[in-house]
């Protein structure tokens, strides 16, 4: 049960979403400040007095969630952070006769300090040649001395690819079973009612419940390395264990949202049956808000975020009034909530469809195991040929608990 100043923040949430959309009808879909009656003084001072209404429902929305938090259960991460430490050697330092210390001068230290070039004066051919006391070799150059040494930095630059930015809004929990069995109440007849002592009767309540279960899955993902290259580089192995741990937390992170549910694979938010759904008819803040009303009276749940693709949020966070001004707040102020919900840009999710929902108490991202790093060379010719196999797996179950929690608007 949400405790009361949870139940308290939400209720003061959605009076000022229902205050800021009031607002936002007046203007319109031109968006024209002359037509909103409900605030007062100029173009200019309503869209300050809009601004002011956002951030103060993304005040209000940060506590919500917050609070929210506080009731669920707490997360966890599936990937393991690994770390590489290099050591720095100092060079030895050259020793005199008898091993102490002693300072090594350069030619051209040498030649500076020299006589004959502190008597030179510029402009003149009146100086003696300058002599050194160094015995002549043959030059050495690249070609018959060393090369430059060129000394990595240690910096691995990442291919260009999908954060992570799904799974960290999504409540976690551990499971030790191949599925995870909850039970639905599928059947609620409330009726409590008023009766008169002695003589009046009370009506029969019903309640029925219905068990589901959840298949756990695995995802997985190998890479072969030869045995010299795990030996002789310094470092490789902790990379290719994160680099392998990121390939199935990003590939996890678009599954709970666009996965089909067939066969190996996990059922999506956007792909469920019983998700609300409807196309975009008008204004894109407008078409979040609604979906935000019908997760509320529909799905009886607390939207708290909403996932869109960066491509479907330019046109939204550039918005501007017919006079100029952008309606969310200047470029130099960071936006990260609509409506008060949080704003997820993510490209997992398909360009056109932007799903709003009770991510924080209606779905749930179950993990059997944590991310297990296994090495062998027992795959057909690798034992001859010295090459290793590294594969990387995990188990996991995606549930979702009310799918009319969640509103996909399509169209964006």
């Amino acid at each position: 049960m949400p405790s009361a100043k949870l139940i308290e923040k939400r209720k003061e949430f959605e009076a000022k979403q229902l205050k800021l959309h009031t607002v936002l009808e007046e203007a319109g879909s031109e968006l024209d400040m002359a037509k909103v009656k409900s605030l007062d003084g100029d173009s200019k001072a309503k869209v300050d007095s809009i601004r002011k209404m956002n951030k103060e429902l993304e005040d209000i929305g940060k506590e919500v969630d917050g609070l929210a938090e506080l009731d669920s259960i707490s997360g966890f991460d599936l990937a393991r952070e690994h770390a590489v430490k290099g050591a720095e050697r100092e060079p030895p330092q050259p020793k005199g006769k008898k091993g102490e210390d002693r300072e090594e001068k350069s030619i051209g230290q040498m030649f500076t300090e020299s006589p004959e070039f502190k008597a030179y004066r510029p402009g003149t051919r009146q100086s003696a040649p300058v002599t050194l006391d160094i015995p002549l070799k043959t030059h050495m150059t690249t070609a018959a001395g060393w090369a430059p040494q060129s000394l990595r930095t240690g910096k691995v630059v990442e291919f260009a690819t999908r954060p992570i930015q799904i799974i960290d809004l999504i409540p976690s929990g551990r499971t030790s079973d191949a599925a995870v069995v909850y039970m639905e109440e599928t059947g609620f007849t409330n009726t409590a009612a008023e009766h008169v002592e002695d003589t009046g009767a009370m009506v029969e309540a019903t309640l029925a419940l219905t068990q589901r279960s959840v298949t756990v899955q695995e995802i997985g993902v190998w890479l072969p390395v030869t045995r010299q290259q795990l030996e002789d580089v310094e470092g490789v192995t902790a990379y290719i264990d994160n680099r392998l741990s990121f390939m199935l937390r990003q590939r996890l992170d678009s599954q709970i949202i666009v996965g089909t549910g067939l066969t190996c694979f996990l059922a999506g938010l956007l792909t469920n049956a019983g998700r609300q759904t409807f196309v975009l008819a008008g204004d894109q803040l407008d078409a979040i808000y609604d979906a935000a009303r019908r997760v509320r009276v529909t799905g009886r749940a607390n939207p708290n975020a909403v996932i869109v693709h960066p491509n479907d949020w330019q046109p939204i966070r550039l918005k501007r009034s017919d006079d100029g001004l952008y309606i969310l707040g200047n470029p130099n102020e960071p936006l990260s909530r609509i409506w008060g919900l949080q704003v997820v840009e993510s490209d997992a999710i398909t360009e056109g469809s932007t799903l709003v929902g009770d991510y924080a108490s209606q779905c749930q991202l179950f993990e059997k195991r944590g991310i297990v790093l296994e090495v062998t060379d027992s795959h057909a010719s690798l034992f001859i040929n010295n090459v290793d196999c590294v594969k990387a797996t995990v188990r996991v179950a995606m549930v979702n608990y009310r799918p009319s929690a969640f509103c996909e608007i399509s169209g964006m």
